[in-house]
C-alpha cells in the first residue's frame, strides 16, 4: 500500500478527527502497534534491544493503516479520546509538555502556542510524551521548581510569528502568579469540557491551589521566589485589572486548604509576612497617591475574610500596649497616620502640600484643599469599612479591634495633659500623633451615624454607667462589651452623691460603646488640632505685621521673617486642609447636635426610649445620670461649634434647622450648676452660643437665605426668656470660680457675652425678659440674696472700670515710649536693650488692644440697657457707682488728660475714644430724666466739674454727633450745675457733722444709717448694699452677711434728721440776719 493510500486510509477512519493532523494520528498508531509487538516478544526474547528496535520498526513501516488495524490498535475508542483530550487540556491549563516533536506533527486546535518543555521528566519516563492524570503532579512541581521556565519553552504549534503574550504566559517566572493563571484556566476549562472530562479540569484546579498551598506553606524550596511579594503585587494588579473576584476565588479555596491542616505552618504564620510588607509599603504612602486606595482595597478584603481578619486583629496588636506611640507603628496605625499634615511637625521640607503658598493665587489654594478633600472622602471611607468589617465579622473580631481601639485611647490618654503641648520631643516619643486620631475620629464618625439623628430610637439607649465602670478583666470587657479603660477617673458634669451607686448593665450595646471611643478620640485629637490653629493663626498675624514692618523700614530680617510666614502658613493651610474635609465636619456635626439631645434628655431624668419635650421649671432629678458623663461629651460639643464659627462658618449656614437642639443644650446647662458644676465650662458654653447665633456683621452673600433661618431659630426660641435668663447668671458665676486666675480669665470667658446680650437686646422676646429679670430686681432689692440682674450690673460695672482704666494706663505707657522712639533715645541703646524695649510696646499694645476691645464693650451694653431699664440704675444702690465711673472716663478722654492717650495709630489697640464719648453721653441723656440720677451727679468729688461737661459739649460738636444729642445734653449739664451749686450750699451746712453721723466706709452723711447683726457696726444702707452685691461678708469681721440680716438704726437716724433739721433752721436764720 502506497503512502497516499496509507493516509487515505487513515483520514477515512471516524477517530481520525481526533487527531490534529493525519501525522499524529499515523504517529499515535504506530505507537499502539510498537506497544503490542512488545508484549507479543515478551521478556523472555533473545533477541537484542537493537535488534528487537528495529523488526518493530521495519513492521511498522511494512504494515497497512487500514482501517480494522487503526481501530484494533486501541483498546477502546474512549480511552484514545480520553488520553488525547486530557493531554491537551492539561498542557493549556499549565503551558506543560512532554512533547517536543516536530510542531507540524501535532499542529491543530486545542493546543496552546508555547508550553515550557519538561526535559528531564519526558527522559524519565522512558521517552512518554504525553501527560496524563498519574504524571500531571509530577509535572506541575517540576515546572514550579524551574527557576528560568523561559529558557525551557518550545513551539507548540507551526506558527512563525512571534507571539509575546504566549512566551510570558508560558514562561511565567513567579510562581505565584503562573498558579493563579493556571487556575484561571482551569476554571475556563471547567466551563467548557465535555461532561467525561469534568473530573480530570476539576483535579487540575485544585492542583493549582494544592500548590499554592505548598508555596506558601515551603516557600524556602523555591528559589528565589518571594512568594509573600508576589502575593501582594497580584492583589494589586487583579485589582487594578478588574479581575479580583476570580482572585479572591482563588485565595478562598487556598485559604481553606491552609486552615485545614496546619502542622507545618499555621496561618498566621502565612500571613504575618503578608502583613509585614503591607506595612513596609503603606507607611511611605501619601494621602493623594492612587496606589494607597489600591492597597486599602487589599485591606478591605482581608477585613471581610474571616481567616485572614482574625490574624490581621491579632497583627495589628502593638509590643508594649501602655506605649501610645507604639499603636501608630501597627499596619492599622501606618495607614491612620497618613494625612496631609505635616509627617515632622515644624519641618515644612519635603512637604507636597501648600509650598510657596504667597506665590499661589486664593483660588489656586482652593482647588488644592478641595483635591485634597476628595481624597480624604475616601481615604476616611475605606477606614470606616474596614472598622466595620472587623466589628461585624465574628465576635472575636468584634472584640480584638475594639479592644486595640480601647487600649490605644488609653494610652494616649496624655495628649491632654498641659505639659504635651510645652514639649513636643518628649511628646512625640510617647503619643501617636495628630493625623492618627484625627482620621480615626473620622471613621468613628462614620460608624456612629446611623444613631446620629436627633429623634433617633437607639440614641436614648446609651448608658452612661459604662463610664464609671472600674477595672475589668478581660473575660468580663468580652462578655460586657466594655473596652474603654480608665473614664471612671474623669470628672463628670456633675459629681456623684455620696450615696448614688450607679445600676451597670450586664452587658453594653455597641451606641453606647461608639459614642464613647468616639467622643474620647474627638477629646485627644480634634481639641488639640483646634488649640493649634489658634496659636498658628495668632502667630501668623504677628509674623505678617512684624514682616510689613521690616519691609518699610528696609530691614534686613525682611528675608527671614518673610521665609517664617510661608513655612507657618504651609502648616496653617495643611491643618485646617485636614481639619474641615465637609463629610467629617457634617458627621461631627450630626453627632455633636445628637449628643445635645442625649445629654438635655439625661438631664430632665428621661430614661425611657423616646425623647421628651423641654420645658421650664426643669423638673427635680434624683440621681441624675449626669454624675457618669465625663465633662469632656460637652466640651467636645463646645469645642467643635466653636471651631466651625472660627474656620468653617458655612457649615452652620447651612445647618440652621439642628441649632435649636444647640439652644435647648446650652439653655439647659449654661446657667444651671446643678446640671454642669465647672463653671469655666459653662462660660465655654457661652461662646457657643455666640457661635450658632446669627452673626452681627454679617456681609451679604449667596447664603443670605441660610442666615435668615438661623436668624429664625435663634429670634423664634421658644425658650427665649430662659437663655437670655442663663447667660446673665453664668456672667455672674464666673467672677468667682475658685481657680487663682478666675480674675484674668473672667475678661475672656464674658468676652462672646457682649455681642450676644446686644443681638438678644434687638430681638423683642429677648428684650422683655431681660427687662423682666431687671424689674424683678428692683422689686428685691433687699432681699436674702441680691436678685441675679442686680449682681449682673454691678458685675458690669465693675468690669467697665476696671478694663477702660487699665487700657488708659497702658496706652499712657505706650505713648511715652513712641515718643522715646520717635527721638531716637533706643538708637543708643544695645542690641539687647532695644529688643526689650520693642518686646515692651508690643505686650502693651497687646494688653491695650484687649482692655480697649473689652471696655468698649462694657460701655456699649450699659448704653443700651439704660434705654429701658432705668430704675435700678437710679436707685442709691448704683447710681454713685455709675455716676463716679463716667465722670471718671470723660475726665480722660475729654478733659485735661486727653493728650496722654494720644498713641500715634488709635486703631491699632482698638482705642475708639468717639464711640466711648458718645456712648457715655448716651447713658446720661438714658437716665438724665431722673432728678435722683441727676442729683447725684454733683456728688462725685473726684472727678465731676462743671468744665467737665463744657469740654464733653465741645467734643460732641467737634466728632459730628447730631445736634438734637448735643442740645440734650447741654441742657443736661445745666441741670446738674444748678444742682450742684445747690449741694455746695448744703454741705457747707452739714460740715460739721460728728463722726456718729458718717458712715465709716464712705466718710459721708448717712441718710439710711443700719446696724450690722455681728461687728455690731453701723453703716448706710446703700453703701453696705453695693459691698454686698459683690462680697457677701460683713466687711467689718468677714463673717457671711445678707440683706435681710441687717437692721436699721432707727435712734441714729432719728439724731440725724433732728441735727440736719437744726442746721438747716440755723442756716437760714443766719441768712435772714445777713440779708437784714
Amino acid at each position: 500500500m502506497t503512502d497516499q493510500e496509507n493516509n487515505n486510509s487513515i483520514s477515512s477512519n471516524p477517530f481520525a478527527a481526533l487527531f490534529g493532523s493525519v501525522a499524529a494520528a499515523k504517529h499515535f498508531a504506530a505507537i499502539q502497534k510498537q506497544q503490542q509487538l512488545r508484549q507479543l516478544t515478551g521478556e523472555e526474547t533473545s533477541i537484542s534491544q537493537d535488534d528487537s528496535d528495529n523488526s518493530v520498526s521495519e513492521s511498522l513501516d511494512d504494515c497497512d493503516y487500514s482501517v480494522a488495524e487503526i481501530s484494533r490498535s486501541f483498546r477502546s475508542q474512549r480511552e484514545l479520546c480520553e488520553q488525547l483530550n486530557i493531554n491537551h487540556m492539561i498542557q493549556r491549563i499549565f503551558l506543560i509538555t512532554l512533547d517536543n516533536s516536530d510542531p507540524s506533527m501535532k499542529s491543530g486546535n486545542g493546543i496552546p502556542a508555547r508550553c515550557v518543555y519538561l526535559e528531564e521528566m519526558a527522559t524519565d519516563l522512558d521517552d512518554q510524551d504525553w501527560l496524563d492524570m498519574d504524571n500531571v503532579e509530577q509535572a506541575l512541581f517540576t515546572r514550579l521548581l524551574l527557576p528560568e521556565p523561559g529558557s525551557h519553552l518550545i513551539h507548540m504549534t507551526c506558527a512563525s510569528s512571534q507571539n509575546l503574550s504566549a512566551d510570558r504566559d508560558a514562561g511565567e517566572r513567579q510562581i505565584l502568579r503562573y498558579l493563579y493563571a493556571c487556575f484561571r484556566r482551569a476554571r475556563e476549562e471547567i466551563t467548557k469540557v465535555p461532561e467525561n472530562l469534568l473530573p480530570f479540569a476539576v483535579r487540575c484546579r485544585n492542583l493549582t491551589v494544592s500548590n499554592t498551598r505548598t508555596v506558601l506553606l515551603t516557600p524556602e524550596i523555591y528559589v528565589n521566589q518571594n512568594v509573600y511579594e508576589q502575593l501582594v503585587d497580584l492583589l494589586l494588579e487583579t485589582l487594578r485589572g478588574a479581575q479580583f473576584e476570580d482572585m479572591t476565588e482563588f485565595l478562598e479555596e487556598v485559604i481553606e486548604a491552609l486552615t485545614m491542616d496546619e502542622e507545618v505552618r499555621t496561618f498566621g504564620e502565612v500571613m504575618v509576612p503578608v502583613f509585614d510588607i503591607l506595612l513596609g509599603r503603606i507607611k511611605d504612602l501619601d494621602l493623594c497617591q492612587i496606589l494607597l486606595y489600591t492597597y486599602l482595597d487589599v485591606l478591605l478584603y482581608f477585613t471581610k475574610q474571616k481567616d485572614i481578619a482574625k490574624v490581621f486583629a491579632g497583627y495589628i496588636q502593638p509590643k508594649d500596649p501602655s506605649n501610645g506611640q507604639m499603636y501608630q507603628k501597627t499596619l492599622l496605625g501606618a495607614i491612620l497616620n497618613i494625612s496631609c499634615l505635616l509627617k515632622t511637625p515644624g519641618v515644612v521640607e519635603n512637604h507636597g502640600y501648600f509650598l510657596n503658598p504667597s506665590r499661589s493665587s486664593p483660588q489656586e489654594i482652593k482647588v488644592q484643599e478641595s483635591n485634597i478633600h476628595q481624597f480624604m472622602a475616601q481615604f476616611h471611607e475605606k477606614i470606616y469599612q474596614m472598622l466595620k468589617n472587623l466589628l461585624q465579622l465574628s465576635p472575636e473580631t468584634k472584640h480584638r479591634i475594639l479592644s486595640w481601639l480601647g487600649n490605644c485611647l488609653h494610652a494616649n490618654a496624655g495628649r491632654t495633659k498641659i505639659w504635651a503641648n510645652q514639649m513636643p520631643e518628649i511628646f512625640f516619643q510617647m503619643y501617636a500623633s495628630d493625623a492618627f486620631f484625627l482620621n480615626l475620629g473620622a471613621a468613628l464618625l462614620k460608624l456612629c451615624q446611623p444613631f446620629c439623628k436627633p429623634r433617633s430610637p437607639k440614641l436614648l439607649t446609651f448608658n452612661p454607667t459604662y463610664c464609671a465602670l472600674k477595672e475589668l478583666n478581660e473575660e468580663e470587657r468580652r462578655s460586657k462589651n466594655v473596652h474603654m479603660k480608665g473614664l471612671e477617673k474623669e470628672t463628670c458634669l456633675i459629681p456623684a452623691l455620696s450615696e448614688q451607686e450607679p445600676q451597670f448593665a450586664n452587658s453594653y450595646n455597641l451606641v453606647t460603646e461608639n459614642l464613647v471611643l468616639t467622643q474620647y478620640t474627638l477629646h485627644l485629637g480634634f481639641h488639640r488640632l483646634h488649640d493649634q490653629m489658634v496659636k498658628i493663626n495668632q502667630s501668623l498675624h504677628r509674623l505678617q505685621v512684624a514682616w510689613r514692618e521690616a519691609q518699610q523700614s528696609s530691614s534686613p530680617a525682611a528675608d527671614s521673617l518673610r521665609e517664617q510666614f510661608e513655612r507657618l502658613m504651609t502648616i496653617y493651610l495643611s491643618t485646617k486642609t485636614a481639619m474641615t474635609e465637609p463629610q467629617m465636619l457634617q458627621n461631627c456635626l450630626n453627632l455633636q447636635v445628637s449628643m445635645a439631645v442625649l445629654l438635655v434628655q439625661l438631664a430632665v431624668g428621661n430614661q425611657g426610649s423616646e425623647p421628651l419635650e423641654l420645658s421650664f421649671p426643669l423638673p427635680q432629678v434624683q440621681h441624675s445620670a449626669l454624675a457618669y458623663v465625663p465633662e469632656f461629651f460637652a466640651d467636645n460639643l463646645g469645642d467643635f461649634f466653636i471651631f466651625l464659627r472660627r474656620f468653617a462658618d458655612d457649615i452652620l449656614e447651612t445647618s440652621a434647622d439642628s441649632l435649636e437642639h444647640i439652644l435647648h443644650f446650652v439653655t439647659v446647662f449654661m446657667g444651671d450648676v446643678e446640671r454642669m458644676k465647672n463653671p469655666h465650662l459653662r462660660a465655654k458654653l457661652a461662646e457657643v452660643l455666640e457661635a450658632v447665633m446669627p452673626h452681627l456683621d454679617q456681609a451679604q452673600s449667596p447664603l443670605v437665605s441660610s442666615v435668615f433661618h438661623r436668624k429664625r431659630v435663634f429670634c423664634s426660641y421658644q425658650h427665649a426668656a430662659h437663655l437670655a435668663e442663663a447667660l446673665i447668671k453664668v456672667f455672674v458665676d464666673i467672677e468667682f470660680t475658685g481657680d487663682p486666675h478666675q480674675f484674668e480669665q473672667k475678661f475672656n470667658y464674658r468676652r462672646p457675652m457682649y455681642p450676644i446680650l446686644r443681638y438678644m437686646w434687638d430681638t423683642d422676646s429677648y428684650r422683655d425678659s431681660i427687662k423682666a429679670l431687671a424689674d424683678y430686681a428692683s422689686e428685691n432689692l433687699e432681699a436674702m440674696n441680691p436678685p441675679l440682674f442686680l449682681r449682673f450690673l454691678n458685675l458690669l460695672m465693675n468690669d467697665a472700670i476696671f478694663l477702660l482704666d487699665e487700657a488708659i494706663q497702658y496706652l499712657s505707657k505706650i505713648k511715652v515710649q513712641q515718643i522715646e522712639k520717635d527721638r531716637g533715645e533706643w538708637d543708643s541703646l544695645s542690641p539687647e536693650a532695644r529688643r526689650e524695649k520693642e518686646s515692651s510696646l508690643q505686650m502693651f499694645g497687646q494688653l491695650a488692644r484687649f482692655h480697649n476691645i473689652m471696655s468698649n464693650e462694657t460701655i456699649g451694653t450699659l448704653a443700651f440697657l439704660t434705654s429701658e431699664i432705668k430704675s435700678l440704675f437710679v436707685h442709691p444702690f448704683l447710681a454713685e457707682r455709675i455716676i463716679s465711673m463716667l465722670n471718671y472716663f470723660l475726665q480722660h478722654l475729654v478733659g485735661p488728660k486727653m493728650g496722654a492717650l494720644k498713641v500715634k495709630d488709635f486703631s491699632e489697640f482698638d482705642f475708639k475714644p468717639q464711640q466711648l464719648v458718645s456712648d457715655i453721653c448716651t447713658i446720661y441723656l438714658n437716665l438724665g430724666d431722673e432728678e435722683n440720677f441727676c442729683a447725684t451727679v454733683p456728688k462725685d468729688g473726684r472727678s465731676y466739674s462743671p468744665t467737665l461737661f463744657a469740654q464733653t459739649v465741645r467734643v460732641l460738636k467737634k466728632i459730628n454727633k447730631p445736634g438734637n444729642m448735643i442740645v440734650s445734653f447741654s441742657n443736661l449739664a445745666e441741670r446738674i450745675k444748678s444742682l450742684a451749686d445747690r449741694q455746695q450750699q448744703e454741705e457747707e451746712t452739714y460740715a460739721d457733722a460728728c463722726d456718729e453721723f458718717l458712715d465709716p466706709i464712705m466718710s459721708t452723711l448717712m441718710s439710711d444709717p443700719v446696724i450690722l447683726p455681728s461687728s455690731r457696726v453701723t453703716v448706710d444702707r446703700s453703701t453696705i448694699a453695693r459691698h454686698l452685691l459683690s462680697d457677701q461678708t460683713d466687711p467689718f469681721n468677714r463673717s457671711p452677711l445678707t440683706m435681710d440680716q441687717i437692721r436699721p438704726n432707727t435712734e441714729l437716724k432719728e439724731k440725724i434728721q433732728r441735727w440736719l433739721a437744726e442746721r438747716k433752721k440755723q442756716k437760714e436764720e443766719e441768712l435772714e440776719d445777713t440779708l437784714n
